[in-house]
């Protein structure tokens, strides 16, 4: 197990689990490390804004 917080998008509620009390399954709900050195930058920001 992580020790990341967790999140279910069908339910909204935070658990430690890889699944959710409601029997889906749980995502992330922390957001990636920034770096300087970031190589998909740029694709991330076009899909953002459609540019």
């Amino acid at each position: 197990m992580s020790g990341k917080m967790r999140s279910c998008a069908s339910c909204g509620k935070y658990t430690m689990k890889e699944k959710c009390s409601c029997g889906e399954a749980t995502e992330t709900c922390h957001p990636a490390r920034f770096s300087f050195e970031d190589k998909y930058a740029k694709y991330r920001r076009k899909m953002k804004y459609g540019g």
